[in-house]
């Protein structure tokens, strides 16, 4: 990619997945959104070894989460986000983010949820907490490169 990533932000990204479920006529919550973003986040790191955007996430109960987006639409709660979007983001990073809605957007935010309990930079940041401890422990960026990217290197060797 040769766009300048760092003007993106965790929001941007947002909105691409509140545009396409809104196109879709798909239930978007926030759980979904925030482990579509995750997810986001973790295959361009793995593929392009720099962020998306500079946003962490940390390791919440259920699952990674970006602090300020989830409070940007906590208001929904668990219903589904109902707003406007029209994302405004260059086109090589639309076609990214197609890929990523390709593999995750038809599962569901528990479906996700689960996916990312099982993985490593989330188990990582909550070593030896209990599963419905709080916690604010932030999920290396590292991590998340250095895992996805073995997810990477496997799918090209098989």
């Amino acid at each position: 990619m040769t766009t300048t990533l760092t003007q993106l932000s965790c929001f941007d990204i947002a909105e691409y997945f509140i545009a396409l479920a809104n196109e879709k006529g798909s239930f978007l919550s926030n759980l979904k959104l925030q482990k579509l973003v995750y997810y986001a986040q973790a295959w361009h790191l793995a593929l392009y070894g720099k962020p998306l955007f500079e946003d962490d996430f940390q390791a919440w109960i259920h699952g990674p989460v970006i602090p300020r987006l989830y409070e940007e639409y906590k208001p929904f709660g668990w219903q589904p986000i109902v707003k406007e979007a029209d994302p405004k983001l260059p086109q090589e990073v639309v076609l990214f983010l197609d890929e990523v809605a390709d593999e995750y957007f038809a599962c569901d935010g528990y479906e996700l949820e689960r996916m990312t309990h099982l993985e490593d930079p989330w188990q990582k940041a909550r070593v030896n907490l209990e599963p419905d401890t709080a916690s604010d422990a932030v999920i290396q960026k590292q991590w998340m490169q250095e895992y996805y990217g073995r997810r990477v290197q496997e799918n090209q060797e098989n």
